[in-house]
């Protein structure tokens, strides 16, 4: 225990970063049955508007900032720097200190489901109720006097500390760190898509910060950046939200769709078609990201001309998209294909994707986005993008790098129940929402009448999400029963070209006994100029140092939600205690030798 506590190795850390974000998905997914199970029939009962508020908040959040990133994020320690041919990433303390950031971020959220009591209120849970988006002016004090929005505002302030922590990382890593030989353009697609998301992290991250402060002084030092009678404007919030928000949705996608790039070309046994369009189109789709924020403001009333250029530019952004479509497909076409798990889901990833992508389009004109807005239609749209996108994608890689990672093959049998359980569950579950919105249904009521019509349809779309929830249970059987049934993996089980297979599965501490030099982009198969390398050997030649443990950034971690209980209790003591067990921690890590 104390090994996985002080642990700075990143595949440790990665597996961590797994653990604790599936974890969290199963909660998130948990929110979401309930959401359902309520809107199964009209004139639902089984939890209050209040209660329902809160669970919508806390999906959403849960699935985007406890979820889906970090389970990126698992894939990335641990693949990304086998991938580069490195030992490690560049700061392995900042590593894990970004997990347990991490980690006591996503507790304090969730606490507020149970400490109801410590502030006065008449029921357990004190959970965000505001939406995961916070528009103010709901969020101001006058609107939700009690403590739900402050433990949603510093929450993510936590957790975007911990982004931050991360991509500055991995940046550092994936430019400084690479093996001899390994040019840019021989980064694998993965490693590719994963800078690109890093670069997205530290830009997208300080405006939301921006925008969570202003909201913090407002609620507790009575400023009023959003409020519209002392001559504010919530637009404000919705500018900055947004403004993270959508490069938000490519750091979800992002790391899918190089997963997806890692995947095809190993079962099609081809090169991934146009590596160097695949490449560029990921670094554009990054840049224009930045320029389509205000489609998501089309009903608010930002003019003409406003409306227009967010208009064009996001029609523009679905040409990258559309590229990586092509390559894809173009990949698998003529090869010599292997159905295995992973290419179940990493095919299921394009077509739903694709679904989701014209949906989006829809979105792109303003007065259709007028009707939609507001509507389930909305709703629809999102999952098939973050559910038929980034779930399925890193499902394929779950599958696809499980037996590097621990060592141990999946069931493909027991693999496919899940694939189609899931393909089938989601379409059930958020098709009909497109249905259900052009028919008028809102976003975000707790109930409705029977007149509206949509009732069968809501029902079809409960059956579905559970569905989705039996698949998830066949993927823990899998799992369960891989730990003593399941076949050893060789270094190489899928035949695949990068680097991290040509190691011992699971890798040893210090990855490779000899930093190998990479001569092509595709180290391991035969090309027309290259031959395959040889794998490093088994037992180093010398000798090799790797970072010892560390109790520091465990210690500094926990002075941030520490800190974040002074304004939640309104205790100034509390601030002092924080910020000193931040900077001691900090202060005795950064003195930590770093030979033991």
């Amino acid at each position: 225990m104390k090994r996985w506590i002080t642990t700075t190795d990143h595949k440790r850390i990665g597996l961590l970063y797994f653990w604790t974000a599936f974890c969290f998905f199963l909660v998130g997914g948990l929110e979401a049955l309930l959401i359902r199970l309520q809107l199964a029939q009209p004139n639902g009962h089984l939890v209050s508007a209040e209660t329902y508020n809160q669970l919508f908040t806390m999906h959403g959040t849960t699935m985007v900032f406890l979820a889906l990133m970090p389970l990126s994020a698992s894939f990335f320690n641990y693949i990304v720097p086998l991938q580069i041919g490195a030992r490690d990433v560049a700061f392995p303390r900042l590593n894990a200190f970004s997990y347990w950031v991490f980690l006591v971020g996503g507790l304090l959220l969730n606490a507020s489901w149970l400490v109801g009591p410590l502030f006065h209120a008449p029921h357990w849970n004190v959970a965000p109720n505001g939406g995961w988006f916070g528009y103010a002016n709901l969020t101001e004090r006058q609107f939700s006097p009690g403590p739900n929005i402050d433990f949603w505002l510093l929450g993510l302030q936590i957790l975007g500390i911990s982004s931050l922590a991360a991509g500055f990382n991995f940046i550092v890593t994936i430019l400084n760190m690479r093996a001899p030989g390994m040019k840019m353009l021989r980064v694998p697609a993965f490693s590719w898509m994963t800078l690109v998301t890093q670069f997205l992290v530290i830009t997208a991250f300080p405006v939301i910060t921006v925008g969570l402060v202003f909201l913090m002084f407002d609620r507790f030092f009575g400023t009023h950046f959003y409020v519209a009678t002392a001559g504010a404007t919530p637009l404000l919030w919705q500018h900055l939200f947004w403004l993270f928000g959508h490069p938000e949705v490519y750091i979800l996608i992002l790391p899918a769709m190089g997963i997806v790039s890692e995947v095809l070309p190993t079962f099609a046994r081809k090169p991934l078609f146009g590596y160097t369009v695949v490449v560029f189109s990921g670094v554009l789709i990054g840049f224009m990201g930045w320029g389509v924020w205000s489609h998501h403001m089309f009903a608010v009333g930002l003019g003409p001309i406003a409306d227009s250029v967010f208009a064009g530019t996001t029609m523009l952004i679905a040409v990258p998209t559309g590229v990586k479509i092509f390559n894809w497909i173009a990949t698998l076409w003529g090869g010599d294909i292997r159905g295995s798990t992973a290419l179940h889901f990493a095919v299921g990833f394009i077509a739903m994707f694709i679904i989701g992508g014209l949906s989006g389009v829809t979105h792109a004109s303003p007065p259709a986005d007028l009707q939609q807005t507001d509507t389930y239609y909305v709703v629809a749209h999102i999952h098939y993008v973050l559910f038929g996108g980034t779930v399925l994608g890193l499902f394929a890689g779950i599958y696809y790098w499980w037996p590097k990672m621990t060592g141990r093959l999946l069931s493909e049998p027991l693999g496919k129940w899940h694939f189609w359980l899931t393909f089938l569950g989601m379409n059930l579950a958020f098709f009909p929402m497109h249905l259900i919105g052009l028919l008028g249904m809102p976003r975000r009521i707790y109930t409705y009448t029977p007149e509206l019509g949509v009732s069968a349809l809501n029902l079809v779309s409960t059956v579905g999400a559970f569905l989705i929830a039996v698949a998830i249970l066949v993927f823990l059987v899998n799992v369960l029963r891989t730990r003593t049934h399941g076949r050893p993996a060789p270094n190489d089980p899928w035949g695949g070209a990068t680097l991290e297979w040509s190691i011992p599965s699971p890798p040893p501490v210090y990855n490779f006994s000899v930093i190998p030099t990479v001569a092509s982009r595709l180290p391991r198969w035969k090309t027309e100029r290259h031959e395959p390398m040889r794998d490093p050997p088994a037992v180093p030649p010398a000798p090799i140092h790797v970072p010892p443990g560390s109790w520091w950034p465990l210690i500094a971690a926990l002075g941030l939600p520490v800190l974040a209980l002074a304004p939640l209790t309104h205790t100034l003591w509390l601030a002092f205690l924080g910020a000193a067990i931040l900077l001691v921690g900090i202060y005795r890590w950064a003195f930590e030798p770093f030979e033991v």
